[in-house]
């Protein structure tokens, strides 16, 4: 009988990760540049919490000019109470969470330090794969829909 993988056989390992001190705007870039909705928050090596596209947006307004994007930091945005769990916690356990907490990534740590980060697009991303080992689609194609 299988069991229930450890988040760490899913997460992202070794994530962007932004400064508490940073400019807010350095964020927003490196969200941009790389592709992704979620930056854990670091203050000297050590994990504090996370910032999202959304809280970013939700900061800025409509506009993302107020207040004055030039005049903030990391910290006036992020979220000090993050969902952050150890690499060895049980996917189920992780995704149920997330789904009961509507939360969009959790932070994965080992040994105390930030480790990976597992978001809802990792979770889409596995849940298809998954079906698509236990359910081939008819004639072998992978083709997204």
């Amino acid at each position: 009988m299988k069991s229930d993988p450890p988040i760490k056989s899913v997460m992202t390992s070794f994530p962007y990760a932004v400064e508490i001190s940073a400019p807010l705007l350095d964020a927003r870039r490196m969200m941009l540049e790389h592709h992704v909705h979620h930056l854990p928050v670091t203050a000297q090596h050590e994990l504090k919490g996370i910032v999202t596209d959304r809280d970013i947006k939700l900061l800025l307004g409509p506009e993302l000019d107020y207040p004055d994007p030039r005049q903030l930091t990391v910290e006036d945005a992020y979220v000090a109470d993050a969902y952050v769990v150890d690499i060895n916690t049980p996917l189920s356990n992780v995704l149920l969470h997330m789904a009961a907490r509507h939360i969009g990534a959790a932070l994965i740590t080992g040994h105390g330090r930030l480790a990976g980060i597992f978001t809802a697009t990792d979770a889409c991303r596995r849940f298809g794969e998954f079906l698509r080992e236990r359910f081939p689609p008819p004639g072998g194609g992978t083709e997204a829909a």
